[in-house]
């Protein structure tokens, strides 16, 4: 789009110095006023007696003082295009960096979210395993404990019987034993 309107302010100025070189000047409308910029040009109407010394009236100088406006003009506008353009390509480039930035880190943080998970779940099962572990342990001591007390129930019981036993045969032999509390002593 800018290339057309370079082309077409190429084209125009070609024109227009064909025109100035083919055909004799001609003045310009009587008193115009133009405004250029922040500037305020006033034209007046070429007096025919006024030429320079080289046979160019004002108004041929005048038509060229516009034709180098005109070629200022388009280099401003070819300059600000370009401007334009540098702008527009640092912004892409930018945006193009940021994008491959964010893309980077959301690579990153997801490769380590997931290394974490890992993480957490191997240490859910290794708490497993060893919470079975101890599940373990604690039912063969348990187990240990509930044989102790049998073997305990037993001896109590045995004891129970022998002493029984004892006692019955110093009941049939009226016997009292030698070894007999303190308390029935007398």
């Amino acid at each position: 789009m800018k290339k057309a309107a370079v082309k077409e302010l190429e084209k125009t100025e070609v024109e227009a110095t064909v025109a100035t070189e083919a055909a004799p000047p001609q003045p310009p409308p009587p008193i115009a006023e133009k405004f250029t910029g922040e500037e305020k040009i006033v034209m007046k109407p070429p007096s025919a007696e006024t030429s320079s010394s080289d046979g160019t009236t004002k108004a041929h100088i005048v038509h060229k003082l516009e034709l180098a406006r005109l070629l200022r003009e388009k280099k401003t506008a070819f300059i600000e295009a370009w401007e334009d353009s540098q702008k527009a390509k640092l912004k892409n480039k930018a945006q193009k960096k940021m994008s491959s930035i964010t893309t980077w880190e959301n690579s990153k943080r997801a490769s380590i979210e997931a290394e974490i998970k890992k993480m957490e779940e191997a240490y859910e099962k290794k708490k497993a395993q060893r919470t079975e572990k101890m599940m373990n342990e604690i039912a063969s001591i348990h187990k240990a404990a509930e044989e102790k007390r049998a073997i305990i129930e037993a001896k109590k019981g045995e004891g129970i019987l022998k002493a029984e036993e004892t006692a019955a045969k110093f009941k049939a032999a009226g016997i009292v034993p030698k070894k007999a509390l303190g308390c029935f002593e007398g």
